[in-house]
């Protein structure tokens, strides 16, 4: 009796240990099993992150694994979340899909990424949605100055302030109207919004690679302006338009190609060029005026059905994967309140669909 009394009592401290114990617990294991050493601060014996790594050092000594930039950068990734105290899904983020979103320039600032940490140009995996964890479809790489930049601001704050430099042309935190713009979008992207707000908000920068879109009139932007990406666009914009139930919506659609047209056509046939282009058309006001037309005479039940038709037929230009709304957001670890509603049976209005790219480019579909 007494044996087993002790027993419980030796193992109650490892009951009592908090979820983040247990975190910081894991990530020194994956530390000691690739090999490497977590930050000296927080290899302290009393430390879950220092005990995790002695433990993993004691199994698997010098049985280690190979070790990749990714792998390095999933692991600070995760030190980092658990040092804010941050949530972060493992399942769906590893080394493997941090990988797949690299890129050399920064999708807001559209600068050269490569400085040292702490430097503006600095790569940094940051949250879209900063009222949501480190989780697939939230996550994009951009320079530490628009990480600085878009802190504490929510999209309509950047796009009051991209109208504001619109109309006076004073850079604000060293950012112009464009760049307010592309933080607008990207926020947006993972972020659950009205469908009039969402549809005011232009398509300044093309969706970074793996992002989920949440809102219908982004994903509708997306599916129309990566038809210009590779050949063939005007084929499958006509085939778009043939989609629409009514002759004056396939007008208007005809209109807001013919508006975003020209600047593919006047850059070449580079595809960074091109994506450029298409970026920046959507700054212009007779896209902009087409696009609000067109979409909000759709309305947000035909926004979404119009989506599915085009996604049936394969028409998405790229290859994409769409996602229930749930699925979409499956791991965010979302603040209270900014769950996506589902509309009641019968209400009238679809529920909000995701979508985001499966590869990790900008890929022609197969």
């Amino acid at each position: 009796m007494n044996q087993t009394h002790l027993a419980l009592e030796t193992c109650l401290p490892a009951l009592q240990a908090t979820v983040a114990d247990r975190i910081g617990f894991d990530i020194g294991w994956d530390h000691a099993h690739h090999g490497l050493v977590p930050p000296a601060e927080l290899l302290l014996e009393g430390t879950p992150l220092g005990q995790g790594w002695r433990a993993g050092r004691a199994v698997f000594g010098r049985r280690t694994l190979a070790t990749q930039r990714a792998t390095r950068q999933w692991l600070a990734l995760r030190t980092l979340a658990w040092r804010r105290g941050i949530a972060y899904e493992t399942r769906q983020l590893g080394a493997t899909d941090l990988a797949q979103i690299h890129t050399d320039r920064c999708p807001a600032l559209r600068t050269l990424l490569g400085g040292v940490e702490g430097q503006p140009d600095a790569a940094v995996i940051e949250r879209l949605n900063p009222q949501a964890g480190y989780a697939a479809g939230n996550v994009a790489v951009m320079s530490s100055a628009a990480v600085q930049a878009r802190a504490g601001v929510d999209v309509p704050q950047a796009i009051r302030r991209a109208h504001r430099l619109a109309a006076d042309g004073a850079p604000q935190a060293g950012l112009d109207a464009a760049c307010w713009w592309r933080l607008a979008a990207l926020r947006a992207y993972a972020t659950p919004l009205p469908f009039h707000e969402a549809a005011r908000v232009p398509m300044a920068v093309l969706p970074p690679p793996r992002v989920r879109l949440l809102n219908s009139p982004q994903v509708l932007q997306a599916l129309l302006t990566l038809q210009f990406i590779r050949p063939g666009w005007s084929a499958r914009t006509r085939a778009m338009a043939d989609l629409l139930p009514a002759p004056t919506l396939r007008h208007d659609h005809n209109l807001f190609i013919g508006a975003l047209a020209p600047r593919v056509l006047e850059a070449g046939p580079q595809p960074a060029d091109i994506r450029r282009a298409l970026e920046d058309a959507w700054l212009q006001d007779r896209v902009q005026r087409r696009w609000q037309h067109l979409v909000l005479s759709l309305g947000e039940s035909a926004t979404a059905t119009w989506i599915d038709r085009a996604a049936a037929q394969g028409l998405a230009g790229v290859r994409t994967l769409q996602q229930a709304p749930e699925q979409a957001v499956e791991g965010w670890a979302r603040a209270e309140g900014a769950s996506i509603r589902r509309q009641a049976p019968g209400a009238g209005v679809a529920p909000v669909r995701a979508i985001r790219h499966a590869a990790a480019g900008l890929q022609p579909a197969c």
